[in-house]
């Protein structure tokens, strides 16, 4: 491996990294599901809100919602496109590969389209970036920005680093390569939760960017010590920190969620099924002393189906003669 980054593994970053190890095993250990439709619905417009509030974008989280459920917003034409391409750049995620140049490239074309004439393409000029007309951060030469880009993406290809440590490090060397004439706050954190996710599904709705976003000033400050130092490690403790945060929350949202939204109704059929093979709709009507099918299925199947507390052996056919239901791990979660 030809280009190493610059950085130190500190004991606090290993422990931090073992505790978001650890939060993610329980979780995988607990929930069949990754997140509820809802939350990872929720999750993905935070972090496109916050996201984009970083880049100086207006739109409040409800604003949001709206342009993604295709409402009309009042507001500015390009924080609306801003909106838009995000949505559809974070749902792309799944096509695309960390560590391949034109993905990047075509994730770039997806974030920026319409909104700089260079979308999709490396800057072709010097850059700097300013906060409050200071410069605190000189980019690389544009005719070296290719060079740098593809020695960072197969360093990652490469590297045996940890994913939490190795996306934090990209996210930094990123930032410092500055590749793109715009957008390249939000590209980095979006490629860092491509990697990320890559390694662990849960990170594709998880809303680092609002921690980021709250603590804005450290972010920043982050990443110009670490500029300073010519060593990306400073960074790297801020990212993991904020990683542990988002990690944190949304285990306990999640938590919270299948507690308040599971009815009498549904305990008594996650209860029934608990420690069972997958049964058929009949045996368990006749388990639980119903006859009117269409209100069990109302009341009792399909809210369970939709938080996934309950499964089809047949999901592609739901109406097969052969349908059988079983409980979840997310639903055992709720009646042990």
């Amino acid at each position: 491996m030809s280009y190493q980054p610059p950085f130190q593994i500190t004991n606090e970053i290993l422990n931090i990294v073992a505790d978001i190890s650890q939060l993610l095993g329980r979780w995988s250990a607990s929930n069949q599901d990754l997140l509820s439709p809802q939350l990872r619905r929720g999750n993905r417009i935070k972090t496109i809100q916050a996201s984009l509030a970083i880049e100086n974008n207006t739109l409040s989280l409800e604003q949001v919602t709206a342009v993604i459920s295709g409402k009309k917003v009042l507001g500015l034409p390009h924080e609306i496109q801003e909106v838009r391409n995000a949505f559809k750049a974070y749902e792309n995620l799944p096509s695309w590969q960390a560590t391949n140049a034109e993905h990047l490239l075509a994730a770039h074309q997806q974030l920026m389209y319409g909104l700089v004439d260079d979308a999709g393409q490396y800057r072709n000029e010097g850059v700097g970036i300013y906060r409050e007309k200071q410069l605190i951060h000189m980019a690389p030469p544009a005719n070296r920005v290719c060079l740098l880009i593809n020695d960072l993406l197969n360093w990652l290809k490469q590297t045996d680093c940890h994913p939490l440590i190795a996306s934090c490090i990209f996210h930094y060397e990123f930032e410092f390569i500055h590749p793109f004439s715009d957008g390249n706050g939000r590209m980095g954190r979006l490629w860092q939760t491509l990697y990320l996710c890559n390694w662990q599904p849960m990170f594709a709705y998880l809303p680092v960017e609002t921690v980021i976003k709250d603590q804005q000033n450290e972010y920043y400050q982050a990443l110009s010590t670490s500029d300073k130092a010519s060593d990306s490690t400073v960074f790297i403790l801020f990212m993991l920190k904020a990683l542990h945060s988002a990690v944190n929350e949304v285990i306990t949202e999640q938590s919270d969620q299948v507690k308040v939204q599971v009815s009498d109704q549904v305990k008594l059929l996650l209860n029934w099924l608990n420690n069972k093979d997958p049964q058929k709709l009949a045996i368990i009507m006749e388990g639980l002393a119903l006859k009117h099918r269409p209100t069990f299925k109302k009341n009792y199947i399909t809210p369970a189906l939709k938080e996934s507390l309950i499964a089809m052996t047949e999901p592609d056919s739901p109406r097969s003669p052969q349908q059988k239901y079983y409980i979840t791990k997310a639903g055992e979660q709720v009646v042990n």
